[in-house]
């Protein structure tokens, strides 16, 4: 899948700007601020009908407009889809595919893959578990229609358990539907978190081990109240009462959790900057190996500023990883030119480089132009 062409109108400082991409690199530099991760954001969302740093989309709409408006022309195995996204103030957002407009956003997800790695990231070690649950249900939503449906109907039938714990409502034969509706999308979404951490780990031991060159040991461990007690519908029942008290729900695979280690230790305890960036990035390409494997097409790779805080051997790992073939098109950000030319040198194929000031960006060079 290729991403051709690209139509910002007012999204954050990006005033306006469309350009046409490389099928390979694309490299945009800049400084701080100048809007680098907005375009980069831009292309995430067309992708999942959100902000890749889930930023509120009244907040996406530049000050001074109450529209803004996203086209992205793609090219995907040997046909052309027009994804269209328009943000409107106190109104409900449009998205269409092909000019037809989506019945739900759902629908939309996973048509077309997207792997990010950002410094955002690192609300994963560091962040709570519902930032490691989301990163779960992003890669298995892309590729399992199944665990995505399980995954909303789940979460519906938990809203709906809060708000009568909440109300504080005694009717039991109310709290018995919705607690069997949690029991079997809940075990739905269990199995299929499991099944994926089986496999997905060493693949990320993989990748870790290429970048860092070393005999430090990673690991991904899966937990959840399931593993111990596989009959939820009971434990909720049973648990009723304090869950009143406490006015939500205490047990689920919404309670999930993805412990992150390195030697045997989490990581969040015990990781350098390096390591734990190191870490991250090993993670995400793992996630776009997967994600590659396992679907139609082959995702699209952004790379935002992420050779800070990176000694130079890693860093010359992951410039020989995303020269090579196994991966397709890749949006690469950084402040300067140094290792962006390095990556171009490495790739030695088609490629275009973008300069992005104060929202506007600039197609400044590349080779095999076609756009």
């Amino acid at each position: 899948m290729i991403l051709k062409r690209l139509s910002i109108l007012h999204y954050k400082n990006i005033f306006q700007a469309e350009t046409g991409f490389s099928p390979k690199i694309n490299c945009f530099f800049g400084n701080n601020g100048m809007g680098k991760t907005n375009l980069l954001d831009a292309i995430h969302y067309l992708s999942f009908c959100k902000s890749l740093l889930n930023t509120p989309d009244s907040q996406l709409i530049h000050n001074d407009y109450d529209l803004c408006v996203m086209q992205g022309e793609y090219e995907y195995e040997g046909r052309t889809e027009e994804i269209f996204c328009a943000l409107k103030r106190r109104q409900r957002k449009q998205f269409k595919r092909n000019k037809k407009e989506y019945d739900k956003l759902s629908e939309h997800i996973g048509l077309l893959p997207l792997v990010a790695v950002s410094p955002a990231d690192v609300d994963l070690i560091r962040g709570g578990s519902e930032e490691r649950r989301r990163f779960l249900d992003v890669i298995i939503s892309q590729h399992d229609k199944q665990y995505l449906h399980a995954l909303i109907q789940y979460n519906k039938a938990l809203v709906q358990r809060n708000a009568l714990l909440k109300r504080e409502e005694t009717d039991a034969s109310l709290y018995e539907v919705l607690e069997l509706q949690m029991e079997r999308y809940g075990r739905t979404v269990f199995e299929k978190r499991m099944e994926f951490v089986n496999e997905f780990v060493p693949i990320f031991n993989d990748f870790y081990r290429f970048i860092c060159l070393s005999s430090e040991q990673v690991g991904l461990h899966y937990l959840s109240q399931l593993s111990v007690e596989p009959d939820l519908a009971a434990k909720l029942a049973r648990t009723r009462e304090r869950d009143r008290v406490l006015g939500y729900s205490s047990s689920g695979i919404h309670k999930d959790e993805l412990d992150m280690k390195l030697d045997e230790c989490l990581i969040r305890r015990v990781g350098s900057q390096g390591q734990n960036k190191t870490y991250l990035i090993a993670l995400k390409l793992a996630q776009f190996d997967f994600l590659h494997k396992k679907g139609e097409t082959t995702p699209i790779l952004l790379l935002d500023d992420i050779f800070d805080k990176l000694d130079a051997l890693r860093v010359e790992q992951i410039i020989k990883l995303v020269s090579g073939d196994g991966f397709g098109q890749i949006f690469i950000t950084d402040t300067n030119r140094k290792y962006l030319d390095e990556i171009v040198a490495a790739v030695n194929d088609d490629y275009r480089l973008f300069e992005v000031e104060h929202g506007e960006v600039k197609p400044i060079g590349g080779c095999n132009e076609t756009n």
